[in-house]
């Protein structure tokens, strides 16, 4: 399926010097949270997590006074109300932050490497992530069913990018069966998210244009007899056919 080429608006003074700020103000309150969250590293998780949830609300707020930049979520009637696999499109460094704060609580599958980053990754590192190593991929699926299963008990949703990396606007990679297959193994629903960020804050780019980010949730795919290759289609078709939709309006 081929989907619309979407690109960025047109970069201005307004958008450099907000994404100026937005820069420094991560700079900034990096450390500060970070060292926060860390140093509760024995007090009870959901104590960390909240602190975590407090600087994802910071970062959300001055992305739309420094950049202009907010969202708005279509479908949220379709989330379940406890834990689940959200398979979700990845275009940009946003969604790893933002959905965050659209479903929770959670966590994410993300490359074991992050961890080793000062201050944000030593903090992350504390809030339950699934950290694979992705040059061994049979370790990684493993880790990624086992933990990911045992998040899932514990009441957390999990997030993961079945693309496995970020892909521009317009484009289509095929999904990766490890969502999927942790969904069958498990017995937990999935839920399909789309998302256009790429347009506003594009893959590796210092900018973050003025908009609205649309997000969509699909209804629940059930995963009651069904192959892991049923629920990966389904989720990709769907998450497909919303890209289009979302492009087209």
């Amino acid at each position: 399926m081929t989907q619309q080429t979407t690109s960025s608006p047109r970069a201005n003074f307004k958008v450099y010097l907000g994404s100026t700020l937005f820069f420094f103000y991560i700079l900034l309150s990096t450390p500060l949270f970070g060292l926060c969250i860390f140093t509760c590293l024995f007090f009870p998780f959901e104590v960390r997590y909240k602190i975590g949830q407090i600087w994802i609300c910071s970062l959300l707020y001055m992305l739309k006074l420094c950049c202009g930049l907010s969202y708005e979520v279509e479908g949220a009637e379709n989330l379940p109300g406890s834990a689940a696999v959200i398979l979700s499109k990845h275009q940009s460094a946003w969604e790893t932050i933002a959905l965050r704060q659209v479903i929770s609580p959670q966590t994410a599958v993300l490359k074991k490497s992050l961890l080793l980053i000062p201050f944000g990754g030593w903090a992350l590192a504390t809030l339950k992530p699934i950290a694979i190593d992705r040059q061994n991929q049979k370790e990684a699926l493993k880790m990624l069913l086992e933990q990911g299963q045992s998040r899932l008990e514990e009441g957390l949703s999990v997030l993961i990018f079945p693309e496995g990396t970020r892909v521009a606007p317009g484009a289509v990679k095929k999904f990766g069966a490890g969502g999927a297959m942790l969904a069958q193994k498990s017995g937990f629903p999935v839920v399909p998210l789309a998302h256009n960020a790429g347009v506003f804050w594009p893959r590796n780019s210092f900018l973050k244009y003025p908009g609205v980010i649309k997000v969509k949730i699909g209804p629940v795919i059930s995963t009651v007899d069904k192959k892991s290759k049923e629920i990966n289609a389904e989720a990709e078709d769907w998450i497909n056919q919303a890209m289009l939709d979302i492009a087209n309006h």
